[in-house]
């Protein structure tokens, strides 16, 4: 399962066993040791059951605990979905987490515009260090108004293009398109060879689809388009950038890129479908999340050891307004301090000397995440998969803007009528004037 199924939907079924009756109610797993200094009381730390990530947290945890700081903190975790309804209860009333877990952008921006969110910047501007200490595309996914109210605790999750090298070769394609047009072409050529998919899609889960659009806005009219689609500003949904850019989808996926609706509808991404279209050479193309990767070499080792799995940035649009360094994805998780904690002296100092701890973010890259830390790229690099884990990082650091996911993004509610409107345009039975219209009404 992806990590992004992880912090989206659902914790695994593996995971929930192991952490049993805690999925409901959550745990209160104090670390040991009483607290290093006076004051601050205890914070409580709020997040995700994770099997790799919260022992990884303990451990955090516990060495702020042994350190001379303020208080003292202990972490609670939760699964995904009771976690989103117990925060949403919670941060209204006594019982409200100190620390918690967020996806960044617009899930976190309803919590500051109630006024429930601490505000980080002062932290920031009077220790530079800590604000440089974070990759600047990265920072900004928990900036809202100006103003810092997150700061990262994991790993970046950029959308890449992945490739089947030796069906490009095969079919006389030197490497990864750079450009809009030129994945058309590649899409027409695989076509009359007789490559039913040149592109794989596990369209039966929307969110796979999802990544076309962002990305698409994204290279037609940059960032601020969708940005004021999230804020309720400018023309929303009826920008012409939206209509041009969903007329291109629907282009690409007329000319037959992700095979029949039959087919890609029935195509499940947690169930590995795409993922082995990919490898057996079925597919030549992958639109996926940076976990690709992993589970390539997990469940096709040969194919990503004999160097046949590519990758590379979404084709750029020519002519476009947006940057082709941008990417979109899960940006990072974040640690955010609620504004009435009870225990923020020690909620602040946590966040403030943990995330960036060099034990911390070496136990994580060590877990395979790639940590948006400045000199972060070393540990990497020294990998047994530092080819690929460096490019994710450079990406990251160069991208001019990283954009949440939309789904992330918007309202719960916006975000299921548009994820509905979206796989309805692929399954032909919407049109791209149909999109906006729905959306905008």
């Amino acid at each position: 399962m992806s990590p992004r199924r992880l912090t989206k939907v659902a914790v695994s079924a593996t995971t929930l066993a192991l952490l049993g009756s805690m999925a409901a109610c959550g745990s209160d797993n104090t670390a040991g040791g009483s607290g290093g200094g006076e004051g601050g009381g205890t914070a409580d730390v709020w997040a995700l059951q994770d099997t790799t990530l919260n022992p990884i947290e303990e451990a955090s945890i516990q060495r702020y605990n042994d350190g001379d700081g303020p208080g003292s903190v202990k972490l609670s975790t939760f699964g995904n979905d009771p976690y989103k309804q117990r925060l949403r209860t919670a941060i209204n009333s006594p019982q409200a987490p100190d620390v918690f877990f967020n996806w960044g952008g617009g899930s976190l921006k309803e919590y500051v515009d109630a006024g429930k969110i601490e505000d980080l910047t002062p932290i920031l501007d009077a220790d530079p260090a800590l604000r440089d200490a974070f990759l600047p595309s990265v920072l900004a996914g928990a900036e809202i108004d100006g103003k810092q109210y997150g700061l990262p605790m994991r790993g970046v999750q950029p959308v890449l293009m992945y490739g089947n090298k030796e069906v490009l070769t095969a079919n006389g394609i030197d490497g990864m398109p750079a450009t809009w047009d030129e994945l058309l072409a590649d899409v027409a050529t695989l076509k009359a060879a007789g490559l039913t998919t040149p592109i794989a899609l596990a369209g039966s889960q929307s969110w796979t689809e999802l990544m076309w659009a962002e990305y698409l806005l994204d290279r037609v009219a940059g960032p601020e388009v969708f940005q004021a689609i999230r804020d309720g500003e400018g023309q929303g949904w009826n920008d012409p950038a939206v209509l041009e850019a969903m007329t291109m989808l629907k282009q690409l996926i007329d000319a037959g890129a992700f095979g029949t609706a039959n087919d890609f509808s029935a195509t499940e991404y947690d169930a590995g479908g795409t993922t082995q279209l990919l490898a057996n050479g079925d597919a030549a193309f992958h639109l996926m999340g940076s976990w690709e990767f992993t589970n390539q070499k997990g469940t096709n080792p040969d194919f990503v050891s004999a160097g046949n799995l590519l990758y590379a940035p979404f084709p750029a649009v020519e002519g476009g307004a947006g940057d082709p360094s941008n990417l979109v994805g899960n940006v990072s998780n974040f640690y955010s301090v609620t504004s009435a904690s009870p225990n923020k002296q020690a909620a602040l100092e946590y966040v403030k000397t943990q995330l960036n701890n060099p034990d911390y973010v070496s136990e994580l890259i060590a877990a395979g995440d790639v940590m948006p830390i400045a000199g972060a790229r070393e540990q990497l690099a020294a990998t047994e998969d530092g080819d690929y884990l460096t490019t994710v990082y450079d990406l990251t650091e160069n991208a001019s803007n990283f954009q949440l996911s939309w789904d992330q993004d918007l309202s719960a509610d916006e975000a299921t009528k548009m994820l509905t409107e979206l796989s309805n345009l692929f399954l032909g039975v919407q049109t791209p004037e149909g999109f906006v219209a729905a959306m905008a009404g």
